[in-house]
């Protein structure tokens, strides 16, 4: 008899649906595609990731029996990785800015991770959780600090995993590839292995305000503007995990872009998604008016809404923000 069971939490990650967006594609005359990782177990794309480096972890003997795994991370890192050390008997101890959404601070003590809120500070300052993180580490016996910016197992989990998946579901019939970035994993693993496929892929990054990325791929320097209430994406350096990455060009995305667009979706697709996730749609829109009609052009919907309904989806919120959307996603078709 076949059987098609996974094997606990860890065996349940990946093989995530690539949908179609029905309105975007009509309004658009491309195949809009989305890679939809909130449906992973763990609810994001962070999971694959949090498995290969903890796994990688182990096999280079970093992380043994009865060890702590301590991380820097904006949630969803953390919260991938809370659930792999349940699964496998690990401790687990998240730093992260304390401007990050409720839903995810909630959910983090939930699960049984010991969280350490920090003020939300440039990187360059010694209290920034990423160092933070690194310092925990050290001050606790048999800890392994996952680094997910420069750790490579991050980059490799997506080129082994997500985007050998894209390629099989698309036959290899895929003209564009647009996501945006943090750590540099997804956009890394998923970019390098696409382009060996086919190099004639369009590879393109979104990026949101307040981050250096467009004008370091756009004009080969860091330099960033401005500020943005997305979470998980956007940064003023690079890192292993995004060296990684074959890109042909960039394109820069409002916060007003995120919610009007995460807001449409919902209504118009069914689709709940996270600020990351809505970006990403916004930049497969600009990607389908570069390259033109009849393309299939393939993005990430990283997470789902829920962990940012207290503010993406509150009008209160919203409306102190100057961000109250118009139910019209027109100014992005047309930008």
């Amino acid at each position: 008899m076949t059987t098609n069971i996974c094997l606990g939490f860890a065996g349940a990650i990946g093989n995530t649906p690539l949908i179609e967006i029905p309105s975007l594609s009509k309004i658009t005359g491309c195949q809009i595609l989305g890679k939809a990782e909130f449906l992973n177990p763990g609810g994001s794309v962070k999971d694959r990731a949090a498995l290969f480096m903890v796994e990688q972890a182990e096999k280079d003997g970093k992380l043994k029996l009865g060890g702590t795994i301590v991380e820097g991370t904006a949630g969803n890192t953390g919260i991938g990785l809370a659930l792999v050390a349940n699964a496998k008997g690990y401790r687990c101890v998240i730093v992260m800015p304390s401007n990050q959404s409720p839903e995810k601070i909630d959910l983090l003590n939930t699960l049984g991770a010991e969280v350490e809120l920090v003020a939300p500070v440039a990187f360059s300052n010694p209290e920034h959780f990423y160092h933070t993180a690194q310092r925990r580490s050290q001050s606790i016996e048999n800890a392994f600090w996952a680094d997910q910016f420069e750790n490579i197992a991050n980059s490799e989990s997506h080129y082994q995993t997500t985007a050998p998946e894209i390629w099989q579901q698309t036959g290899g019939a895929i003209d564009g590839i647009v996501m945006s970035s943090g750590t540099g994993g997804t956009i890394g693993g998923v970019t390098a292995y696409l382009k060996e496929k086919n190099p004639d892929i369009a590879s393109y990054l979104i990026d949101p305000q307040g981050s250096g990325l467009y004008n370091f791929i756009t004009e080969g320097i860091f330099k960033a503007a401005g500020t943005s209430i997305t979470e998980g994406i956007g940064i003023n350096r690079g890192t292993a995990n995004f060296y990684r990455a074959k890109l042909d060009g960039a394109f820069q995305g409002s916060d007003l872009d995120a919610i009007e667009m995460a807001h449409y979706l919902l209504k118009h697709d069914g689709l709940f998604l996270g600020s990351s996730a809505a970006l990403n749609v916004v930049g497969a829109v600009k990607l389908a008016k570069k390259l033109g009609k009849g393309k299939i052009i393939v993005t990430i919907l990283c997470d789902g809404g829920g962990r940012y309904q207290s503010r993406m989806f509150n009008n209160q919120w919203l409306a102190e923000k100057q961000l109250v959307p118009t139910g019209s996603i027109d100014r992005i078709l047309h930008d």
